[in-house]
């Protein structure tokens, strides 16, 4: 089943997010990550957050593991954990 995360970054910046994708790709593992269908980046400098949808919470879980520590190096902090949803559908155009 489909997973819906949302993350609340307590700090990042557009430069922040662009040295992570930078990193993440440098990694191999970014911009197509096993499992990850969409990945939003919305809201306004100070208070940008993400969105993402995952195939499935265990692929969601791989990735995160190689990417906290890749966005603990930017610098990049969170006020809590991210909201984890399961999805019952989605509609694509």
């Amino acid at each position: 089943m489909s997973t819906l995360v949302r993350f609340t970054p307590a700090n990042l910046t557009t430069e922040k997010y662009q040295e992570s994708l930078r990193r993440l790709e440098e990694a191999g593992l970014w911009p197509h990550p096993d499992g990850l269908e969409f990945h939003v980046l919305f809201g306004s400098e100070g208070n940008l957050r993400v969105s993402e949808i995952w195939d499935s919470q265990e692929q969601m879980d791989a990735y995160g593991e190689r990417l906290m520590p890749i966005l603990t190096e930017v610098g990049i902090e969170f006020s809590g954990d991210p909201e984890i949803i399961e999805v019952h559908n989605i509609s694509k155009r």
